[in-house]
């Protein structure tokens, strides 16, 4: 069923475009007398008219508007200097309704170019369905049909432009929630190494679970790639890196190593480099984020510590990688765990957290319930120790510091964190990051 009726009007037909008021009154009256499009919603999209800013370009178009309020619509109509602008604010609409099936009324000639627009500004948890709206012969009259066949691709450079577009719209937008916030450790030294671990604020991402500063897009969430790809930006002119040699690991929750330079495997939850000016990514939504630092070699790591992963063993495999690539020592290799969820919170199923309970009976609290809580970065501090690593080299300040300035619990603390735990499927993403100062 379709939830909302999307109308652009952004570029009308040549023959209507010195009447806005009369365009939106036919194609609302169009659509009125086609059973096929029926939505509790409608938005329409204009340019803003010159001067309409002053004077607010919805009282402008409220005579219009004012005749089908009587239909029981919710009618709303969005102008703005670029269609991306428009497009967005309409897309902010859809997500508060949470409305995910839209029907496109477009002018065929600007179809192929409204389809690369929603490429860009939404996912795949939204369904569109267009329709063709056609001026019929010289009577000016509209009509509302099926495409008469596919689209065709714009050319390269028209998809650039509307990139642009997009790329420079989104950057205008004000931060949310306050400004970027980065966690540093005092354990790695700034005079070699650049890294941090990041908070939820001073991005642009407005769903409420994902807010701001989302560091993940996927097909599953309405957080576009273009919207992370804008917080990465900020994030990167704070922190000083360049997002054009960003790196971050692709999940598979187990304990494969990508080593920079090399071969890259499907999926991977660590990575490590020597290479100077490489900043390297941990994602984490309640899973850890564990960065790796030899300052003598010169090498950083960068890994994702979900449980499987830590079960896995999938830090010592960062660490491992870092010995066997570039020579390091483990007596040397520092480790920082960060932002993720804490065994306050954190529960798994018995058969699970039996697991843990064979590395150390310590990292399950409740062990004879059916879901015992369990202590991830324990068991991670335990394991990399058995590895080598000298205790004092691990920093998980949940324990050693009572000020707690990066060991958060991301489930805890809503206003600094993203927790899936917490948030349920639509959660954002934090990330830890690295890199080897040029």
């Amino acid at each position: 069923m379709v939830e909302a009726v999307l109308i652009d009007l952004f570029s009308p037909p040549a023959k209507l475009q010195n009447n806005i008021q009369e365009l939106l009154h036919n194609t609302l009256e169009t659509i009125e007398k086609c059973s096929s499009i029926h939505a509790p919603c409608v938005y329409v999209m204009c340019c803003q008219r010159p001067g309409s800013e002053r004077k607010g370009e919805q009282e402008f178009l409220l005579p219009t508007r004012r005749g089908f309020q009587r239909l029981k619509r919710r009618l709303e109509v969005v102008c703005a200097l670029t269609t991306a602008a428009a497009l967005y604010t309409i897309k902010q609409r859809l997500d508060e309704k949470d409305l995910s099936i839209i029907k496109v009324i477009v002018p065929t000639s600007r179809k192929d170019l409204m389809k690369v627009y929603i490429d860009h500004l939404f996912t795949a948890v939204y369904q569109f369905e267009f329709k063709d709206l056609r001026v019929v012969s010289d009577c000016e009259s509209l009509q509302i049909s099926e495409p008469e066949c596919e689209g065709q691709t714009l050319p390269s450079q028209d998809v650039a432009l509307i990139q642009s577009e997009i790329q420079m719209y989104l950057e205008s937008l004000p931060s949310l929630k306050g400004e970027l916030t980065i966690l540093r450790s005092t354990l790695i030294p700034g005079d070699i190494f650049l890294h941090g671990f990041t908070t939820r604020t001073g991005g642009i991402s407005y769903i409420p679970t994902l807010s701001s500063c989302n560091l993940f897009s996927s097909s599953k969430r309405r957080d576009p790639q273009v919207v992370v790809k804008e917080n990465l930006r900020r994030l990167a002119n704070a922190a000083g890196f360049n997002p054009e040699a960003f790196h971050r690991v692709k999940i598979d929750h187990a304990n494969a190593v990508c080593i920079m330079g090399k071969t890259e495997p499907v999926s991977y939850d660590g990575i490590v480099t020597n290479q100077k000016g490489v900043t390297l990514a941990a994602p984490g939504a309640d899973c850890i984020p564990v960065l790796f630092a030899d300052p003598v070699r010169k090498a950083c790591g960068a890994a994702h510590s979900g449980w499987k992963g830590t079960l896995l063993g999938v830090s010592m495999a960062t660490v491992n990688a870092m010995v066997s690539e570039y020579g390091c020592n483990l007596k040397d290799i520092l480790v920082v765990l960060g932002p993720s969820v804490g065994p306050c919170c954190y529960k798994l199923p018995h058969e699970s957290a039996k697991e843990f309970h064979r590395i150390d009976p310590e990292c399950v609290r409740l062990f004879d319930s059916a879901s015992p809580y369990i202590d991830i970065r324990r068991a991670t501090r335990i394991l990399l120790e058995r590895g080598g690593i000298l205790p004092e080299n691990i920093q998980d300040d949940s324990i050693t510091d009572q000020n707690q300035n990066i060991t958060f619990c991301t489930a805890c603390h809503p206003d600094k964190f993203y927790s899936h735990f917490r948030d349920g499927a639509n959660f954002g993403t934090q990330i830890g990051f690295i890199s080897i100062k040029d």
